[in-house]
């Protein structure tokens, strides 16, 4: 999907059902509840989304679009960080319930098999930030490869799931800390 150019009123229903698929999960969240929270008519949501799906596909682009932004400027922008520090920004975007990430995340497990148009722009992502992640490793350590790319992702995954699980503690920092001992 190229970038999204949408009228107001769209966008306050996207915004709207990223925040309501955040909180209650993809198959909780009909279009009846989104029209009624976003305060617009039923035939203008299908007149700018025609259907759910396409509604799920922008609003995880909307978030996909923002990861990207974000990792860029980690890795191009900010150029006195070092390898170790760019990861660690990285992996805090990512690791993090209110953070941008959490929605495709949550994708991975709502959403693939009933809406798969939407469920491959989280795939796009993941694909995307593992070149990514593999092109910045490559600049330190030569020896890097794809697996550790893959790796980090998982790393960031596993903190994911630990995070969403209220009766564990919080060790984002000691996976994080496991992963970069390579790297130092």
């Amino acid at each position: 999907m190229q970038h999204l150019v949408l009228p107001t009123r769209a966008l306050k229903v996207v915004n709207k059902s990223i925040e309501l698929f955040h909180y209650n999960g993809f198959h909780l969240v009909g279009i009846d509840r989104i029209v009624k929270e976003s305060e617009i008519p039923k035939a203008t949501f299908y007149n700018y989304f025609h259907s759910k799906e396409r509604l799920i596909e922008m609003s995880l682009t909307f978030q996909k679009d923002g990861l990207k932004h974000e990792v860029m400027s980690i890795i191009n922008v900010q150029k006195e960080l070092t390898l170790v520090e760019k990861l660690r920004k990285i992996y805090y975007l990512h690791a993090d319930l209110d953070g941008l990430y959490h929605l495709p995340f949550k994708a991975i497990f709502e959403i693939a098999k009933t809406h798969p148009k939407a469920y491959q722009t989280v795939v796009d992502y993941r694909n995307w930030f593992i070149n990514e992640i593999y092109n910045l490793l490559l600049k330190s350590n030569e020896n890097a490869s794809k697996q550790d790319a893959h790796m980090f992702l998982f790393v960031i995954d596993g903190a994911m799931v630990q995070l969403l699980d209220p009766n564990k503690p919080d060790e984002r920092k000691r996976l994080l800390e496991y992963f970069l001992l390579g790297f130092g």
